[in-house]
């Protein structure tokens, strides 16, 4: 829920308090939210394929289809429509009630961009189905959202119009930026560069704000299309680490221990070393001692 509602730390902690859990214990990892906060599109790729391949080989649909799902949401957000379909499609092999109507919308728009019509069509057709069987704004809006992808009818801005105020009534933000994000997309290609900008200025603050940077990109890119200036914006070492990470990192900077840290944070010390290695990983350092350096004023 974190994860859909933009508040990635939080997403991100939450997914580090069970992965610490995991690799202390020696259970089996399942990872069905990790890709999703990955910051980095090549490792949110790796994760998304180890995490098919572990959950074919035990036979686990639902898990599978996730990491397909979350494959599609990448490709997307880096414009690679052909592989979005690809991954969106095996997503949907595996209909299940956690991510089955959520790789559909990214089938819909995956087809739509990549000119495969009857794809769109197809998925569409199950997505309405679902969507009114459902009945909750949430799904409502993303059905309509996407239905606007394929068409070019003059019904099409009262469709995005429909789906952002459904989705403003709810807290799945990431899902409203989006929106945002097509739609003025929509509007350039129509010619309403305007009220394009509007949109796009919108998805694009969410989307930074939210740590989406690859999709945050693509709205930076549509509104230079449309005549604005926008400045890329770089992401900071405290957006690159997750909100435990960023607090272990600080307290290790000021020369704590992983005793007095573990103390603070009530946590081992043996867990707080195992996350200092991924903070070095992250930030490109070897030893503490580089850490101050590394880490901007927060």
């Amino acid at each position: 829920m974190h994860l859909h509602a933009g508040e990635f730390d939080e997403a991100s902690t939450l997914i580090e308090e069970s992965d610490t859990i995991t690799a202390l214990t020696g259970n089996a990892f399942i990872g069905y939210s990790s890709p999703g906060v990955a910051r980095v599109p090549r490792r949110r790729r790796r994760r998304s394929e180890v995490s098919a391949q572990q959950a074919t080989a035990r036979g686990e649909g639902r898990a599978a289809g996730g990491a397909h799902y979350w494959l599609a949401v990448m490709h997307n957000s880096l414009g690679q429509y052909q592989e979005a379909l690809a991954s969106a499609e095996r997503g949907c092999e595996h209909e299940d009630l956690a991510l089955f109507g959520s790789s559909l919308i990214e089938l819909i728009e995956a087809a739509a961009r990549a000119n495969a019509p009857q794809a769109a069509a197809a998925a569409l057709q199950r997505l309405e189905e679902q969507a009114q069987a459902s009945g909750t704004d949430r799904a409502l809006a993303c059905w309509p959202g996407p239905r606007c992808l394929p068409s070019d009818s003059a019904a099409a801005d009262l469709l995005y119009r429909e789906a952002i105020e459904r989705l403003q009534r709810c807290r799945i933000a990431v899902h409203l930026a989006r929106t945002h994000l097509v739609y003025g997309e929509w509007l350039r290609s129509e010619n309403q560069r305007r009220d394009a900008r509007e949109h796009l200025r919108t998805a694009y603050e969410m989307l930074h704000r939210f740590g989406a940077a690859a999709f945050a990109e693509r709205a930076r890119r549509e509104l230079l299309a449309t005549g604005e200036s926008v400045r890329p914006r770089t992401v900071g070492a405290w957006q690159i680490l997750t909100s435990q990470e960023a607090q272990i990192a600080r307290l290790a900077a000021e020369g704590s221990t992983n005793a007095e840290i573990g103390a603070e944070l009530f946590l081992s010390p043996r867990t707080v070393e195992w996350h200092l290695h991924k903070v070095f990983a992250k930030l490109g350092v070897t030893s503490r001692n580089k850490l101050r350096k590394a880490l901007p004023a927060p």
